[in-house]
């Protein structure tokens, strides 16, 4: 298959890469806008987008083998079909092997024709996602064909490639248009934009075999490997993503630090008002971390800081008393939030208390149309001291007077080029806007210098007085019973649950299902009390009706997928259970945990986990148990997930990764600032080369 592939490599001397993708054969342009969509607008954005894992359909699994967890091929024969319409619709089959042993296939989206063809007597040929329900082993919504009379059947020679999708584009169809790109791939030393002495000095392979490798594996490839992304060719991705990144940032930072900034100050009364109307008294932390943000914007250079700290450790006032020095300067504010829900926090926060101050906080979402934002526009542009709002600031339209702060938060939600382009608003003349960036999620010091090399760090690194400590307890799925009537208590004594799926997977639409039928089974289960569900594919105005309602206490439970990991603070909420709970590393288990624990009441947190749990995940969910400090948390995930099971990153767009993880990959940090020094030093051109070709369009914000 590599030499077909090598054989339709176009002329040396013409660079394929940056070829748009239109100018792929059967590529038109419903297709482009499509590929738009998940960010493929060059041929080589399709080369580096890569699996999201593989399916092994090369064999044939007996029913007495399947392993819950597991993905598996199955053929067996139709025995019995119920269609069921209690609660919800669903289809179940049951299907049998010459194993003697029984398979049941559940199907909660279906319509009539599907069920008709799915008769006692026919040969299925299925695949999917193996686990234990009431019933014994079952599938939910495999993927499957009929077997016509006694024909053998003919599995794949190849392992099959699923990859990252988007609404209206299928997995098989993206792999054809993948294809194609890679029919278009150069020559290895064309290709290669590392030297050869320092791919030599640190035994880094062919790019052009690396590639071919990931997206076509052999038969015999190692699937363990691949699925954790350990693999060599993987780990060659990786390194020139992560060197990518080092450079960029490096770059960056020394072009930022060229530039002047307003110097902010004041005379400190707004900030002084607004500490004496608190309920409460700043931590020594706060009152630390405060004093470096203040010294920074003192100065005529662009600060540029991140504030990381557990979530609740009381980022938002550090925020709002930095926000404060500039509006005493006489310059606006910039808050930008990577969802509506976090955004509308914020919102919240920064009215109760700068309104009292005689200070307006103006709000720009996607949500906000017509005349309201025609006006809100207008007062931007007027000079509005505070604006908050998500990615909808960046648009085109918004203008701002006189822009002195722009404040990110969760920065591992943003790309630094969208961090950048918010900055640009602000441009006057020589002058550019202060940065402040804002996480929830603690960093170990190691990965803060590769992940953040263009940003100071400053952590806050204690909680507040009064905080609930949350009980953390791992229960299996086989008790999912017991968890489901501790629900139904919890509900009777006027309390309210989170359930969350954290089913990862490469469409939003099996997300939602995973979500839909968790949704179903409580509220079948918790009759008398009302369910709701939120996932990432319901538009936003609906997210946002469901949360109110929890919010108010009209729901006793919310069901949702991990879109509610950052920024819901429902202080009546003491429980929550995380489904599949050791499929996340542990920082995300962690984030998710922040959201119960915020009232006074004693707050629990139950991890259902699918057994048999491996070594790694058995420890992941016992320092889950034995610590609620972030900073922990963060160093023991970096400790586990070295060789660990890296599930759970990518798909939350953590530091605008597509293939490197910086926990998986921490190893690789020490020989990519090596090669990065020496790019940057000798190889001025390749080093813009890689830029171009990893971060394309927003390679400008390089020379910032």
């Amino acid at each position: 298959m590599a030499t077909r592939i090598a054989r339709s490599a176009p002329v040396i001397g013409t660079d394929p890469g940056i070829m748009p993708v239109g100018a792929l054969a059967g590529v038109g342009p419903a297709l482009v806008a499509s590929l738009a969509r998940l960010g493929l607008e060059r041929v080589q954005d399709l080369w580096f987008h890569l699996p999201l894992r593989y399916e092994d359909k090369t064999r044939i699994t007996a029913i007495a083998d399947l392993r819950a967890g597991e993905r598996a091929q199955v053929e067996g024969v139709v025995e019995a079909v119920e269609r069921g319409f209690r609660y919800r619709p669903q289809l179940k089959v049951a299907i049998g092997d010459d194993s003697r042993h029984t398979l049941l296939l559940r199907f909660f989206h279906f319509n009539r024709a599907q069920a008709e063809q799915l008769l006692p007597g026919t040969r299925l040929l299925c695949y999917g996602e193996v686990r234990y329900g009431a019933q014994g082993v079952e599938m939910v919504h495999p993927s499957y064909q009929r077997l016509v009379g006694d024909d053998a059947v003919a599995v794949d020679e190849l392992l099959s490639p699923v990859y990252p999708t988007t609404e209206g584009l299928g997995s098989k169809r993206l792999a054809s248009v993948i294809g194609k790109a890679l029919a278009l791939l150069p020559p290895a030393e064309q290709l290669e934009l590392i030297p050869p002495e320092l791919c030599a000095e640190h035994g880094l392979t062919s790019l052009r075999e690396a590639l071919l490798y990931v997206h076509r594996p052999p038969p015999d490839a190692h699937l363990g490997q691949l699925t954790l992304g350990q693999h060599p060719a993987q780990q060659r991705l990786a390194f020139e993503e992560l060197l990518t990144q080092h450079l960029s940032l490096k770059r960056m930072r020394a072009a930022v630090r060229s530039r002047h900034a307003p110097e902010l100050g004041g005379d400190g009364a707004l900030r002084r008002q607004l500490l004496a109307g608190l309920p409460f008294r700043l931590t020594p932390a706060q009152q630390r971390v405060s004093a470096e943000v203040a010294r920074d914007l003192a100065r005529p250079r662009p600060m540029l800081r991140l504030v990381q700290g557990d979530v609740g450790s009381g980022k938002t006032v550090v925020a709002a008393l930095a926000a404060l020095m500039a509006v005493e300067s006489g310059r606006q504010i910039a808050l930008m939030a990577p969802t509506e829900l976090l955004a509308e926090q914020h919102l919240h926060n920064f009215r109760h208390w700068l309104q009292p101050l005689g200070i307006e906080v103006e709000w720009l979402a996607g949500k906000v149309t017509g005349r309201p934002r025609k006006l809100a526009l207008e007062r931007v542009a007027a000079g509005a001291p505070v604006v908050i709002g998500t990615h909808a600031l960046m648009q085109e339209g918004v203008a701002f007077a006189r822009l002195g702060l722009v404040i990110v938060d969760e920065q591992h939600r943003f790309g630094v080029q969208q961090r950048l382009a918010l900055r640009d608003k602000g441009k006057e003349g020589e002058l550019v806007p202060h940065q402040l960036v804002l996480t929830a999620t603690p960093i170990p010091r190691t990965l803060a210098m590769s992940a953040y090399a263009d940003l100071d760090v400053s952590s806050i690194d204690e909680l507040p007085p009064g905080r609930t400590p949350v009980q953390t307890i791992a229960i299996s799925n086989a008790r999912r019973t017991e968890v489901i009537e501790r629900i139904h208590a919890a509900c009777a004594e006027g309390r309210q649950v989170y359930w969350v799926c954290t089913l990862i997977e490469e469409s939003e639409q099996l997300r939602a299902q995973a979500a839909e039928v968790a949704h179903g089974e409580l509220s079948a289960a918790l009759a008398g009390f009302k369910v709701g569900l939120i996932h990432g594919r319901m538009k936003p105005k609906e997210k946002q009706a469901v949360m109110d309602a929890f919010k108010a206490g009209e729901l006793a439970v919310l069901v949702a997928t991990t879109v509610i990991e950052v920024g819901v603070d429902v202080p009546n909420a003491s429980l929550m259970v995380i489904e599949n709970s050791e499929r996340l590393g542990l920082a995300q288990l962690h984030q998710l945990r922040g959201r119960v624990g915020r009232g006074a009441v004693a707050s629990n947190c139950v991890l259902l986990y699918q057994p048999p749990l491996g070594q790694l995940a058995r420890e992941r969910l016992q320092v889950m148990r034995d610590t609620s400090d972030g900073f922990r948390i963060a160093e023991k995930d970096l400790e586990l997930r070295g060789p660990g099971e890296v599930l759970g990153t990518r798909q939350t767009g953590q530091l605008s990764f597509r293939i490197a993880d910086l926990t998986r990959d921490a190893h690789l940090l020490p020989a990519v600032q090596q090669v990065g020094e020496h790019m940057l030093r000798d190889h001025p051109r390749r080093t813009g080369q890689l830029i171009e070709r990893w971060i394309g369009a927003a390679a400008r914000f390089v020379h910032a």
